[in-house]
């Protein structure tokens, strides 16, 4: 009987201890993160109207405008990414009452900022983007 109440242990165990859920899709900014330097390359055309912009962009973070009237878009991004690998033995915990663990954490940064100029028309004059990573 014990044998049987250990391998159900352990295949409970086995079962949890592997599952994996990709919590990154829950988030709410997630797609705030979706605007890429390629993105703004393939997406942003001189001549587009402003709708067209928001459409491929979504909204900016900052609009402006200036003494003659244009006006300017700007997408400043910014994103802290902290990722952390572990290894740990549950079923040497089980079955020996300790636990061996190891891991490591990494994190990284990435800005991205995006300025977009419009004529008196509302249509794209210009636009320019710096991205960094560090």
């Amino acid at each position: 009987m014990k044998t049987v109440y250990a391998l159900a242990m352990i295949a409970m165990i086995s079962f949890f201890g592997c599952t994996t859920v990709d919590h990154r899709s829950n988030l709410h900014s997630v797609k705030e993160q979706d605007i890429t330097v390629g993105k703004v390359q393939k997406e942003v055309r001189v001549g587009m109207s402003g709708a067209q912009v928001a459409e491929a962009l979504g909204s900016p973070n900052i609009v402006t405008k200036d003494e003659g009237g244009d006006e300017t878009w700007v997408y400043d991004k910014i994103a802290t990414e902290a990722s952390y690998s572990e290894n740990s033995s549950g079923l040497f915990l089980v079955l020996y009452g300790s636990a061996s663990r190891s891991g490591a954490a990494a994190t990284t940064q990435r800005t991205l900022t995006v300025v977009i100029k419009f004529d008196a028309n509302s249509k794209v004059k210009s636009f320019s983007y710096h991205a960094s990573k560090f």
